[in-house]
């Protein structure tokens, strides 16, 4: 799997190994006595058997070794800092990674795909559906044993906890659950392969974020990269722009009232994802009058 990751880079984003200059990936099995986790070191990956009670081994599932190893990307890229918003920001794009280097194993489309990350890494016993869903954050598992996923969806249920270990350091666990789902509905609105369009602006944003990047400042990064990438008003940034917006994101400098500019059927169901798609269309269509009526103020008619 770890061969599926560097192959994933080199053949989508033209990158060579995590590092972008061949960095040798070495992984490390059966660590410690029933260690129920996998990790990156910053110079290698380490994977535990699990406890056989509640985890199983750790070697299982693409999407954590996939966004382990993603770790690597962003210490390399951007290097986020690992706690508050800028660490939400470092567990997000390593779900996004996961994700993507999962659906472009199996050939899944954004539609195809569960995005659930983990889904193989609790025992049968445990009746949980993965670790995390970038589709549904919160709504991973819910059980009598850890109660409900706690992982917000929204900028409005954004959990404000402590900036040390036993505080998530800031919740970068919980919290990446918001640009988890920015870039789902980005994903699903624009449709087609993740690691594509929605893929390569969210690489490209990377790329041009710091060790300090928050969610607004990334929010606005990936919808200048979608123009310029795609150009502006292109279906693919009106994507990226209904999908921030979704989660409570308004991008700098553009109207918080086209959020509003929604169908009303997608309004009255609460689907965010027709909502999106509905906005989408919607600014897609004023972009082109906008466009005719300049047409014909320059030619006089």
């Amino acid at each position: 799997m770890l061969g599926k990751t560097r192959d994933f880079f080199q053949r989508v984003y033209a990158r060579n190994s995590i590092d972008g200059h061949g960095m040798r990936l070495d992984g490390y099995v059966h660590y410690g006595y029933e260690f129920a986790n996998a990790f990156w070191d910053g110079r290698q990956m380490v994977f535990g058997d699990g406890d056989g009670r509640i985890f199983s081994d750790l070697t299982g599932s693409i999407s954590v070794i996939a966004h382990e190893l993603g770790h690597g990307v962003t210490e390399h890229t951007a290097g986020l800092e690992y706690h508050n918003q800028s660490g939400a920001l470092n567990e997000s794009m390593s779900d996004v990674f996961g994700a993507m280097v999962e659906q472009w194993t199996l050939g899944q489309t954004a539609e195809q795909a569960d995005w659930l990350i983990g889904r193989e890494v609790f025992t049968p016993q445990i009746e949980a559906d993965a670790l995390r869903s970038m589709k549904a954050p919160g709504h991973a598992w819910n059980t009598e044993k850890f109660g409900k996923d706690p992982q917000p969806d929204h900028m409005s249920k954004y959990l404000n906890m402590p900036d040390t270990y036993e505080g998530d350091w800031g919740g970068v666990h919980y919290n990446s659950g918001i640009p988890n789902k920015a870039f789902y509905l980005t994903a699903a609105t624009i449709g087609g392969y993740s690691w594509e369009a929605p893929g390569l602006i969210w690489y490209e944003a990377l790329k041009a974020s710091n060790s300090e990047t928050r969610f607004q400042e990334f929010a606005d990064t990936t919808y200048r990269k979608a123009g310029e990438l795609y150009e502006t008003g292109s279906a693919e940034q009106m994507a990226v722009l209904g999908a921030w917006q979704e989660v409570g994101i308004s991008i700098t400098g553009v109207s918080a009232g086209l959020a509003r500019a929604r169908n009303r059927a997608a309004g009255q169901n609460g689907d965010a994802l027709a909502t999106v798609r509905a906005l989408t269309a919607q600014v897609q269509e004023l972009s082109r009058d906008v466009a005719a009526l300049k047409g014909r103020v320059t030619t006089g008619r």
